[in-house]
C-alpha cells in the first residue's frame, strides 16, 4: 500500500509525538503506512502525489484568524505552504482529509470566511449529519447523530462557495465539509478519546482553550463522554483511499 502522509504542526513534542499516536490508533495504520512530517520544525517536501494515498493535516496552536503582525514566520511559512499544496491537491481532487485546524486550511483557501463566532471550549457536542452527509461514503456506518471533542478559537462562519456541509451542530454549524469528491475537514477532532484530549489539555494549559484552574475537572469529565462514534472517519478515510 502507499502510505498517507500526515502534516503536523504542533511545536510541542509531547503533543505532536501523542497527536501522531492518536491516528496511528484511530486509522489503523502503522508508522510504516502513516508517515508524518513536522511542518513547524521543517519545511514541505517535495511530494510526488502518485508516491501517497491520502494526505491528513491535524491540529495545531497556529490559527487561521490571527492577525498577520502576530503571526510567528513559521506560521507565515507553513500557511504558504499547505496554500499551495492546497491548490494542487484541489485541482487533483486528491484525497484529504484536515481536523480541526485542517479545515481552516482547507476552508480558506476555498474562500471560508472564518471568525471567532462559533469557536467552541473544550467540549463534546451533539453532531448531526446532514443530508449529505448520510450519503457520502466517509460516513459510511455512522450514527446521524454522534459526539466528538472540540476546542478552538475560529471556526468557518461561511462555507466556500463550492463546498458540501456535511454534518453540523448547534453550537457550531459547519463540524464537517467536503469539497469536491475527496477532500474533507472536520472542526471535531476525529482522532481523539478520553485518555488523548486530557493528556493534550494538561499540555495546552494556559494556551487560552480554559482556565487553569479548571484543567483537572476538564480531565475528569472527559472520561465521562463517549465520542467513539467520530473514529470512524479516519478508518473510513483510510478504506476508502488506501491504494497500492
Amino acid at each position: 500500500m502507499k502510505p498517507f502522509l500526515l502534516l503536523a504542526t504542533r511545536d510541542d513534542d509531547g503533543a505532536a509525538d501523542a497527536e501522531y499516536q492518536s491516528f496511528l490508533e484511530r486509522t489503523g495504520l502503522d508508522e510504516r503506512d502513516l508517515v508524518r512530517h513536522r511542518l513547524e520544525a521543517h519545511p514541505m517536501p517535495e511530494l510526488d502525489l502518485d508516491a501517497w494515498s491520502g494526505i491528513l493535516v491535524g491540529g495545531s496552536p497556529y490559527n487561521t484568524t490571527t492577525p498577520e503582525d502576530r503571526k510567528s514566520a513559521a506560521q507565515k511559512r507553513v500557511e504558504a505552504e499547505v496554500d499551495v499544496l492546497l491548490t494542487r491537491l484541489v485541482e487533483a481532487d486528491f484525497p484529504f482529509l484536515g481536523a480541526c485546524y485542517g479545515i481552516g486550511t482547507l476552508a480558506y483557501h476555498e474562500g471560508a470566511v472564518i471568525d471567532s463566532t462559533f469557536a467552541e471550549p473544550v467540549s463534546a457536542p451533539e453532531i448531526t449529519l446532514t443530508e449529505a452527509g448520510l450519503a457520502d461514503p466517509l460516513c459510511a456506518g455512522m450514527a446521524s447523530t454522534f459526539r466528538a471533542f472540540v476546542a478552538h478559537k475560529d471556526a468557518v462562519l461561511v462555507p466556500p462557495p463550492r463546498a458540501t456541509v456535511l454534518a453540523t451542530s448547534a453550537s457550531c454549524p459547519v463540524q464537517m465539509l467536503r469539497v469536491r469528491t475527496r477532500l474533507y475537514a472536520t472542526q471535531f477532532h476525529p482522532e481523539l478519546d478520553p485518555e488523548a484530549i486530557s493528556y493534550r489539555l494538561g499540555r495546552y494549559t494556559g494556551h487560552g482553550y480554559f482556565k487553569t484552574e479548571d484543567l483537572a475537572a476538564i480531565q475528569e469529565w472527559s472520561y465521562t463522554q463517549d465520542v467513539s462514534g467520530s473514529w470512524a472517519v479516519l478508518r473510513n478515510f483510510v478504506e476508502l483511499f488506501a491504494r497500492d
